[in-house]
């Protein structure tokens, strides 16, 4: 009878073990998370929808005919999802909403052209005032690169929660951007907001794959037209 007890009794450790672990997995077999909060890192592809060519600081006007035309290039960049409500404060079960926070490198497909490394500024002996002017001091043409960085804080929606399989939505979110090379003007700050849509996978534990698709619509405060759009994909860790 004790070794028939015994038995039962690690059977029933044995199925509460089990139960533990089956409830420690939760709907759709995927880990628990406690917070719902992401860490990611993402990258790909981005492109302006106008180029910056014919600028004094990218290719000084496009002196001698070259001109830096290219608008394609790549994305990297990382970023935090902070949960603020795993059921949208009531209206949606199984919708949350997070709060991200991201920053993102862009460098567009920059060209070798004549840009003010290359030239001087001149004027004539005894003028009175000497007058400026741009003249070419170096002919051999160099790479001027177009690049920018984007601060963003955006809300992101996202469906089917407790689901391996998890697209979502940013409706709006907020932009905050530096250009590189200045503007004619020589500003370099611009404001705007993005639209962004894209799905993710919880391929072990908390370790997520997703694709990602944006589009930026900046208020070109440097006096350069600074839209753009990224597609790619990420890496997210949630804790």
């Amino acid at each position: 009878m004790d070794t028939m007890g015994r038995s039962w009794r690690a059977i029933g450790l044995s199925l509460s073990r089990f139960v533990a672990v089956v409830m420690a997995l939760g709907p759709g077999g995927i880990g628990a998370e406690e917070s719902g909060n992401m860490v990611f890192f993402r990258g790909g592809y981005a492109a302006m929808t106008s180029d910056r060519g014919g600028e004094l600081f990218t290719d000084a006007n496009r002196t001698a005919g070259y001109g830096n035309r290219g608008n394609g290039g790549y994305y990297v960049g990382a970023g935090m999802d902070l949960m603020l409500s795993k059921d949208t404060w009531g209206l949606g079960y199984g919708i949350s909403t997070l709060g991200e926070i991201g920053v993102e490198f862009k460098r567009f497909n920059s060209r070798t052209t004549i840009n003010t490394g290359n030239l001087s500024v001149g004027g004539c002996t005894g003028c009175t005032p000497a007058p400026a002017a741009l003249t070419v001091q170096n002919v051999t043409p160099s790479t001027e690169q177009i690049t920018m960085l984007t601060v963003d804080v955006a809300p992101k929606i996202k469906f089917m929660d407790g689901s391996r399989f998890r697209p979502w939505v940013i409706p709006v979110g907020l932009d905050f951007h530096v250009i590189s090379p200045p503007s004619g003007r020589t500003t370099v700050l611009d404001v705007g907001v993005q639209f962004g849509a894209g799905a993710e996978y919880t391929i072990w534990k908390t370790l997520k794959l997703g694709l990602d698709g944006r589009f930026h619509l900046a208020s070109n405060q440097t006096q350069t037209v600074n839209n753009f759009g990224t597609v790619g994909g990420y890496v997210g860790i949630g804790f």
